[in-house]
């Protein structure tokens, strides 16, 4: 087949190099300049490429295009494209075609990523041969060339589930659905949770879903009675309008059953005290991430030793260091309000808390309560504070503004007793200030560690 590539990243380079590797001719083009490290692997791999320009001429030749997930739809190639009748899929769907290994994967507004690093590591500790792929900045593509793994545990975002058809999940996992990137579904937030919802769509009796029961947009849309597979509900409680398949018993002790419904007396208990995640959607992470290993065949005992030693990725609710009795908390991901409001919920000490950059069009209301009661001081960090100021004046009784990390650290140690929680959870996007939300993270921990010293 002469196949094209769309962009030339992480998932676009491995899809070329699939490509080639199954003996198909292969063109990558991408609209921007390709960094350095994928220009070379496409070089050294022979595959012809472009960049800064997309030829529509050699990209409508195609059979099949395989698009990057970063591409919208309405974006001229792809609109020429379905114009034409070429089919166009996903990366995670080329690859799908070349594995045999079992794919458990992932998806949710927030959470994802955590979930995953905490499924690889359940399974990897207990010694399983196993792959981490996709959203996570691993190209599955790339893998499944010497596809040497039983088991990949894939981070799928909306836009990488638009374009796949025929991709099967062994084991599907949805978190949660909330408001977010409605930008590409239209503003509608009934085709936003369509798009996380094709997780489900080839799963068969073989597999599993695991989907939060506690979540209300994943009710209103989720068509269960039209699923074929193993379907294993969570809730944070112990609820008894459904069937279960794991709930808190108490705030460390987790009960699994992989019947709900057939064998209520089936239930297996995890100790979790010992995990280091912090806050109530953690415990729904590590609830899902639990069912998964469970799924795969693990014992309690392998799973409480691997929860304990797991590591989060940098920049998600991550205790960067602790001074004179106050936690400095690191959760520069949360750029959105839900995932800002998440970390509040799950700090029962009094926060200190550093919030600010680019507003999203945010909508600060269901964090007042929570404001109003666990936060004691609120240092604004952006180039424009006015919305967060008319939003949380009323309510926390010190509130003060600074452009700068390190100020914004200072002030907070300035303001902070032994026991309280100095929590940068900006709700907004970087860019005012940060080259980008790792950057903020980053200068967070620095600034943490110069005042250690």
């Amino acid at each position: 087949m002469n196949i094209v590539i769309l962009g030339a990243a992480e998932s676009g380079v491995g899809a070329a190099l699939l490509a080639q590797a199954k003996g198909h001719t292969v063109f990558v083009s991408d609209r921007g300049p390709i960094q350095p490290e994928y220009k070379q692997q496409l070089t050294a791999a022979g595959i012809e490429f472009e960049e800064s320009q997309h030829s529509l001429d050699k990209i409508l030749a195609a059979d099949e295009v395989v698009k990057s997930p970063g591409i919208p739809e309405k974006a001229q190639v792809i609109q020429a494209l379905r114009e034409k009748g070429t089919p166009i899929i996903s990366e995670i769907e080329f690859a799908g075609r070349y594995t045999r290994a079992k794919c458990i994967c992932i998806t949710g507004t927030n959470g994802k990523t955590t979930t995953t690093l905490l499924v690889y590591h359940l399974l990897k500790s207990a010694g399983l041969s196993v792959g981490l792929a996709g959203n996570v900045g691993f190209s599955l593509a790339e893998q499944v060339i010497d596809d040497k793994f039983d088991y990949y545990v894939v981070e799928l975002s909306s836009f990488q589930l638009d374009d796949t058809h025929d991709f099967q999940p062994w084991t599907a996992i949805l978190l949660n659905i909330t408001p977010d990137h409605l930008d590409r579904y239209g503003y509608s937030l009934e085709h936003y949770a369509q798009a996380k919802l094709r997780i489900t769509r080839n799963l068969d009796s073989n597999g599993a879903f695991i989907y939060n029961a506690d979540d209300e947009v994943t009710g209103k849309y989720f068509q269960s009675a039209f699923l074929e597979t193993r379907q294993l509900p969570f809730s944070l409680h112990h609820r008894h309008d459904i069937h279960l398949a794991g709930y808190y018993v108490t705030e460390d002790v987790l009960c699994t059953n992989l019947t709900p419904g057939i064998d209520e007396e089936a239930g297996v208990e995890v100790n979790t005290a010992n995990s280091p995640l912090i806050g109530q959607h953690n415990r729904q992470n590590t609830l899902a991430a639990v069912l998964a290993a469970r799924v795969a065949g693990l014992e309690t005992a392998q799973i409480e030793a691997a929860l304990a030693s797991f590591q989060n990725a940098d920049h998600r609710l991550q205790l960067v260091g602790e001074i004179k009795g106050t936690r400095y908390i690191n959760d520069s991901k949360a750029t959105n309000v839900e995932a800002a409001w998440y970390a509040l919920d799950g700090i029962h000490q009094p926060i200190i808390w550093i919030a600010g950059g680019t507003d999203k069009g945010n909508d600060y209301s269901s964090l007042l309560n929570l404001a109003e009661h666990r936060v004691k001081a609120l240092i604004c960090l952006g180039v424009d504070n006015a919305k967060l100021r008319t939003a949380f004046d009323p309510i926390i009784s010190h509130v003060e503004e600074t452009q700068s990390m390190t100020d914004a650290v200072a002030r907070a140690a300035a303001l902070a007793v032994p026991g309280d929680v100095v929590l940068l959870s900006p709700c907004c996007a970087s860019f005012d200030l940060f080259k980008n939300y790792e950057d903020r993270g980053r200068q967070f921990a620095v600034a943490v560690k110069e005042l250690k010293k």
